[in-house]
């Protein structure tokens, strides 16, 4: 697979030969969904929690006695039957949403994402990023080049942490930098243009090797 390697200005300046095994594998929905919702639910936070009969504080004291009142029995003013008593089968924060998942899957996945996103037409392949200063303005005038007039959201994949790239991207909310070696699934799918530095390839492939 060969495509074109871009300048800064989005200006084609060679071309760079992509490995079949990372950029030419054939779609696979069921791994992928699969990939994506274990990497969502392993995200996920448990916030919402209720209490039990066991956990509000009170009802120690059976309300009446057992017989004699003509009212029904009780044991507890924090019985799930009474206001302000406790939760029946409510949420609680002893749920675990966690998942596991092989290695080897997720990184399959994660190449098959790629290859999707080529064929896609998503994928461009830049020289360096080096070339764009930290500030702002230029960063957002080098996504300028390449989103065609068009509005869409980068991620941008450098070949190692770049400060000066973060910091420029950093006030901008349609680009967002993942180091090639910290990619995952959901981010190669998640964004509408894929700006790739061309050290990076090789990356890929020993990185995330199958």
């Amino acid at each position: 697979l060969e495509v074109a390697v871009y300048n800064k200005k989005a200006e084609s300046v060679g071309k760079v030969e992509l490995p079949d095994r990372v950029f030419g594998l054939p779609w696979n929905a069921d791994l992928v969904h699969q990939v994506v919702t274990v990497g969502q639910a392993n995200r996920r936070r448990v916030l919402a929690h209720t209490k039990g009969r066991g956990e509000v504080r009170g009802g120690g004291r059976k309300p009446w006695r057992q017989k004699g009142t003509g009212r029904a029995r009780h044991g507890s003013i924090r019985s799930p039957l009474w206001k302000g008593g406790g939760v029946t089968f409510g949420p609680t924060k002893d749920r675990n949403f966690s998942k596991k998942i092989n290695d080897k899957m997720r990184r399959k996945a994660l190449y098959i994402a790629l290859s999707r996103r080529l064929k896609d037409g998503a994928f461009k392949v830049i020289d360096e990023f080096a070339s764009v200063s930290d500030k702002t303005k230029h960063a957002a005038a080098f996504l300028k080049h390449f989103s065609r007039g068009e509005r869409g959201t980068f991620l941008l994949i450098p070949a190692a942490h770049q400060r000066d790239l973060y910091r420029a991207t950093a006030n901008l909310d349609n680009a967002r930098v993942v180091a090639a070696d910290s990619l995952n699934t959901e981010d190669v799918l998640a964004y509408t243009h894929i700006l790739l530095e061309k050290n990076a390839i090789e990356i890929l492939e020993k990185h995330y090797k199958l």
